[in-house]
């Protein structure tokens, strides 16, 4: 087989082993419903509101958004624009463990009295220190307005939203995050030895483009 032709040929190999990485699911998400009970300045309060999580990749970390689909508790008076604050945690389970914290803008327009307050999207940072599925589950939601405090907790241990595949600062396995072993060496081929393009493919791609350029050049030698 020709130069170009065994090239050609290796370069399609690698391509086609980065769709399969590509595709790859790393996250499985899930809008749960939480039942929140309300500890409110007046008195206790309940709600029930589906929750939502979500997680980009951001270089070594995740980008972290809760969003509530319904209201949770209220308040006996207006909140003008900008009187509500909302924060909250996000549980972490299995391979992982912990919190994240995350926090959203005050509220823009007037809060009716006595109506359900509408919790904008909470958003924080997750970093990985684990390798395996980590699962995220909606925690403890705070409510701050007109110098008050209402805390809101889960009654009815809802199950996660949200679970990825990591991997830690330290680790080889997973892929949700960039963390992780650097890609091994490419074996020099002569003049099929172009390590810096097939490179950028990806340190597993890499290695499957390399070894079809391997078995190419030795079952020609053969031949």
């Amino acid at each position: 087989m020709s130069y170009p032709k065994r090239t050609a040929l290796a370069l399609a190999t690698a391509v086609a082993g980065s769709v399969v990485l590509i595709t790859a699911p790393t996250a499985q998400a899930s809008v749960v419903d939480v039942n929140y009970n309300c500890k409110t300045p007046i008195g206790a309060k309940s709600a029930v509101s589906p929750i939502d999580i979500k997680a980009v990749p951001s270089g070594s970390s995740y980008k972290v958004t809760m969003s509530f689909q319904k209201g949770v508790s209220s308040s006996p008076v207006a909140l003008g624009a900008g009187a509500m604050n909302p924060s909250a945690t996000i549980v972490l389970g299995g391979a992982d463990k912990g919190t994240v914290a995350v926090s959203g803008p005050a509220n823009s327009a007037e809060i009716p009295a006595n109506s359900p307050i509408k919790i904008s999207d909470l958003s924080g940072t997750y970093v990985p220190k684990a390798n395996g599925k980590v699962t995220l589950t909606a925690g403890v939601l705070t409510i701050k307005a007109l110098g008050t405090v209402t805390t809101c907790t889960a009654s009815n241990s809802p199950g996660p939203s949200l679970e990825l595949q990591v991997t830690g600062a330290s680790g080889s396995t997973g892929g949700g995050s960039t963390g992780g072993a650097a890609p091994a060496a490419l074996p020099k081929t002569g003049p099929l030895d172009s390590a810096v393009a097939l490179g950028t493919l990806g340190g597993t791609v890499v290695l499957v483009g390399a070894g079809g350029v391997l078995w190419l050049t030795r079952r020609n030698q053969r031949a």
